[in-house]
């Protein structure tokens, strides 16, 4: 009589732990998406996973940590494997390229994103430290190397908005004679906006790297 009911309850428990970290940077993501970081609350992840926020709090301390997730999963997708292997310009340019890629998928996380802490975020961490390390390998200064990666994602974060902006952003609608030049410069871009969009990103980061080498040179 006293083992059936133990037998049931073993029967009854799940066979795979309900939440993981995967799954809650899934559904933590799924809610920036949707709408917009301020609508990520540890009440609202907790609906999104079908649990209680006492059971969510047992597997992520606060919504920082849930945010340090969702970071560390975008920037384990960036490409870090040319430092050591290409020459430093040639290595910055890919990742760069690939942190474009990136970002330009979730632009909405980028408000966000752009101003977290790093700090326990172990991805992210190794992406700086590899960018890092390639830099002051190549002879660039230490003190100079943050504002590199600084100026750089400068440019990536306004290249990802600029990526997925709509077209006839630049068109001066019927006030055309107030800019005739500007207009004329419209014109001549490409009319596809996203090649307008990488042109232009090609741009900046040419323009950068250029500078870059200079620095190095001098």
């Amino acid at each position: 009589m006293t083992d059936h009911p133990r037998a049931e309850r073993r029967r009854g428990r799940p066979r795979h732990t309900v939440l993981t970290p995967q799954r809650i940077t899934d559904a933590a993501m799924k809610i920036i998406q949707a709408r917009g970081a301020k609508a990520l609350t540890m009440a609202a992840l907790a609906r999104e996973l079908g649990v209680s926020v006492s059971a969510l709090y047992n597997h992520a301390p606060s919504k920082h940590a849930v945010l340090l997730r969702v970071q560390d999963r975008l920037n384990s997708e960036i490409d870090c494997s040319g430092f050591g292997h290409l020459p430093w310009d040639a290595a910055l340019a890919r990742w760069a390229r690939s942190y474009l890629e990136v970002y330009a998928r979730h632009v909405e996380l980028i408000p966000t994103m752009a101003v977290l802490p790093v700090a326990n975020a172990p991805h992210t961490l190794r992406m700086y430290e590899a960018v890092a390390s390639g830099l002051v390998a190549a002879g660039f200064a230490r003190d100079e190397v943050v504002n590199m990666i600084v100026v750089l994602e400068s440019l990536l974060f306004g290249s990802a908005y600029d990526a997925t902006a709509p077209g006839g952003l630049f068109e001066p609608g019927e006030l055309e004679e107030l800019a005739p030049t500007f207009t004329s410069a419209v014109d001549a871009r490409t009319g596809d906006p996203a090649e307008g969009a990488r042109q232009a990103f090609e741009l900046g980061l040419e323009t950068l790297l250029d500078g870059f080498r200079a620095r190095l040179g001098a």
